[in-house]
């Protein structure tokens, strides 16, 4: 009876649409299935990796059919679950499945090269050479070795070091030793170790070892909640009863941490996974030795600091089935929703407010907190959604009983929430009390702090020194040469930086425009705040905290570890030191220009300034001592900073969702941005037109634009934009079909080629 004809269905890390057919040859029946890497022929000459999305018997209409070249691992290096991820993706935030997997595995997966020549694995196993005595000899024995070694001092040593290291006993287990640490700690070269090996005093045995942390956590008890966190928690699991997504709005340093982590012993006693989110990788360096405390080595993390090689290592424990050996609880950002998860029991999404949770680019520009929800779905799991400060869209959610909602209003140990001090600026620069850029409430109760040896954070959300550096003759700033923004002066590097594309310029020693010699720096970044607290308080240990700073692997665990062991007094920085730290010994934070995050032009804004000063503040008095706040602005009567001044999110909800209403924004409808670009502004206007009413013709007054953005150009690419807003009512997918279709007309039109377009689902 002849063999039945199988084809494969192969995802392709491309940005094109749907998925390429390709015939599976009969030798390969067996292993060919879905979520296995296999190599297929694309186009001449080319070979690429692709995953099977789906194998069937149905013979596609084409006129050839090649067959799959060969299976990359026999193991299917996706699971069902996540390809079921991958297709809601693609669908919801208008990309392709091929963006989405370039985006959820790790690159050294991605096999590629041509027809001509074999493709070979890029993974590397790790290998470490270790060096035992080659038999158990007795303490006699040894000495007449050491005897015969007199001629040889260097083996001597060697040997001498070897048993050291191996805490010796004779008739006692013989212990392995690191070649590389051997020889470091004997001083000798690989000569004299070489030699005993030779001489069967000594064997070498090469094992293959994991690149990841694996050091023995001893693990204690959980500690017992507070009456008010248990009440909380028993809310949350009976509300999961009905409920998949559970809201705790916890306000800061209510102990919310501690309920995730018996939401997580629930889960591991099950045998199920949890994935743990947080929006910054400076958060997982302090939660993750809470956790390791707990649970041990079946706790990994997951981030983009790690190398290829450490994420295929951290991909293969969260896959691995031997509960033992793998990782059960996955702290990490955004991308960890892309893990293969087998059987995930639980989700917290930390922090689910932070606009770091929204990927910009490339595609697909997605969000992680929503992402997670559905990925949760797909396993039948719970989430958890934690924040002191929520989302307008997710307490809406929660209020209109979508989610379930669970409140914890009060910190722990009934610490007190810290006071907070407006300082107007205006008042201030107008009697010349202004030092620098610190008003005298702020300088004073850093003052009383340092007295006390207590800890100080500074908050600025710009780096650098000065944001741009001006001619005080013309009003001359150096712009951008790709980019229609100014060029931020760094201090430390000699530099002048653009902050969108990455260019770097010398410092201009004259104005550009008339020559004169007498450039200013304007404004502050964190770089420049920096520098004058060393000259206000010469004696106080400072540090900084920001994109700059932390370029390093290991940079954020170095700070934060310093500032928790009382190395550093004041730590200033961006908004990465805004989000869940804990520090004890912290009690006065400045927050320096309230400002400029008020009058930003989007319609988040204020929600944004309101969780990012509420947050901030949250880092102050967190035990005994109550903190205090000083926050330094020119409009002290503004709305929002009245409200964070009473501690008062509810008030601030009702204000958004008011406004949002009347103007119809999100939660109360849902937004789609097309963002084309074009190295020819003339070309771009004609066609962000064109598409513009096309789309009218189908979506009436829901489509606005195009406009030029606040930053109309980058990378020498000018950019229009067009919001389209879809009311609760109407059908987004119907939308999101006539959206793809007026810009598949635009991309057949002549002259487009130069034209890019990116399609941005809830912007």
């Amino acid at each position: 009876m002849p063999m039945q004809d199988l084809y494969a269905d192969i995802i392709l890390p491309l940005a094109i649409e749907g998925r390429y057919t390709y015939s599976i040859p009969p030798a390969l029946h067996n292993v060919a299935a879905a979520g296995v890497r296999v190599l297929v022929q694309v186009g001449k000459s080319r070979v690429y990796t692709g995953i099977i999305a789906r194998v069937h018997d149905k013979k596609p209409e084409l006129e050839i059919i090649r067959p799959l070249r060969e299976i990359a691992d026999p193991v299917p290096l996706v699971v069902e679950k996540q390809l079921m991820l991958w297709e809601w993706m693609a669908e919801y935030y208008m990309c392709t499945e091929g963006e989405v997997m370039k985006a959820a595995i790790p690159g050294i997966f991605f096999l590629k090269g041509d027809i001509s020549g074999p493709v070979s694995e890029k993974y590397k196993v790790r290998k470490e050479t270790f060096i035992r005595l080659a038999v158990s000899y007795s303490e006699e024995e040894l000495k007449g070795i050491f005897s015969k070694l007199g001629s040889a001092p260097r083996q001597a040593d060697v040997l001498k070091t070897y048993l050291h290291l191996s805490d010796f006993e004779a008739g006692m287990e013989v212990r392995p030793v690191e070649r590389s640490l051997l020889l470091k700690k004997s001083g000798s070269a690989s000569g004299a170790l070489d030699s005993l090996i030779k001489k069967g005093i000594l064997q070498a045995r090469s094992v293959e070892t994991s690149r990841l942390e694996n050091e023995d956590f001893l693990t204690e008890p959980l500690v017992t909640l507070s009456s008010s966190q248990q009440s909380v928690m028993e809310s949350v699991q009976d509300q999961f009863r009905n409920r998949d997504v559970v809201l705790l709005h916890g306000i800061t340093s209510s102990g919310k941490t501690e309920i995730y982590i018996h939401l997580i012993e629930e889960q591991l006693k099950k045998g199920k996974q949890v994935l743990y989110l947080l929006p910054e990788i400076a958060l997982t360096a302090q939660i993750i030795r809470r956790l390791r405390k707990h649970f041990g080595n079946v706790t990994g993390v997951y981030h983009s600091r790690f190398t290829d090689q450490e994420r295929v290592e951290i991909w293969k424990k969260v896959a691995e089935k031997d509960k033992g050996k793998g990782y059960r609880l996955i702290l990490g950002v955004r991308s960890s929703v892309f893990l293969p998860f087998t059987d995930l029991g639980l989700v917290i999404v930390d922090e689910e407010h932070d606009a770091s949770y929204k990927q910009h680019e490339p595609a697909p520009r997605y969000h992680a907190r929503d992402s997670a929800i559905m990925l949760a779905g797909f396993h039948a799991a719970k989430t958890i959604l934690g924040s002191a400060t929520p989302s307008v869209e997710s307490y809406g959610n929660a209020m209109s009983g979508k989610y379930g909602f669970a409140g914890l209003m009060e910190r722990y140990g009934d610490v007190r929430l810290p006071e907070i001090i407006l300082a107007d600026t205006r008042e201030a620069y107008r009697k010349k009390r202004m030092v620098s850029h610190f008003t005298p409430e702020l300088l004073n109760a850093m003052d009383q702090a340092l007295g006390r040896k207590e800890q100080i954070i500074l908050f600025r959300n710009r780096r650098g020194f000065a944001p741009y550096v001006e001619c005080p003759e013309c009003g001359w700033i150096q712009l951008c040469r790709q980019c229609a923004v100014s060029m931020t002066y760094h201090k430390s590097e000699r530099r002048m930086l653009c902050h969108y594309c990455g260019d770097r310029t010398a410092v201009p020693s004259v104005c550009g425009n008339c020559g004169s010699p007498g450039l200013a720096a304007r404004g502050f970044g964190t770089e420049k705040i920096e520098d004058e607290i060393r000259i206000v308080f010469p004696s106080a240990r400072v540090a900084r905290m920001d994109q700059d700073t932390t370029r390093g692997k290991n940079s954020f665990s170095r700070i934060i570890r310093d500032f928790e062991e009382k190395r550093i007094d004041i730590l200033i920085g961006t908004q990465m030191i805004s989000k869940g730290l804990d520090f004890e010994n912290l009690t006065v934070v400045g927050i320096l220009n309230a400002d400029s995050m008020l009058n930003f032009p989007d319609f988040r804004a204020h929600e944004r300034s309101f969780q990012l000063m509420e947050q901030v503040s949250g880092r102050a008095g967190r035990r005994q001592k109550q903190g205090r706040v000083v926050i330094q602005t020119a409009d002290p009567g503004n709305r929002i900073i009245r409200l964070v001044l009473r501690h008062d999110y509810s008030g601030m909800y009702r204000m958004q969702a008011e406004e949002r209403k009347i103007f119809s924004y999100p939660p109360y409808c849902r937004m789609i941005r097309v963002v084309l670009k074009h190295r020819d502004k003339i070309q771009l206007n004609s066609f962000s037109a064109f598409l513009a009413d096309d789309l009218r013709s189908f979506l009436d007054d829901r489509v606005l634009g195009p406009e030029f953005p606040v930053i109309p150009q980058i990378q020498l690419y000018c950019i229009k934009t067009i919001l389209i807003k879809i009311e609760k009512k109407r059908s987004l997918s119907a939308t999101k079909k006539i959206i793809l279709e007026s810009i598949g007309r635009i991309r057949k039109m002549k002259g487009a080629g130069g034209l890019r377009i990116a399609v941005d689902v809830d912007p």
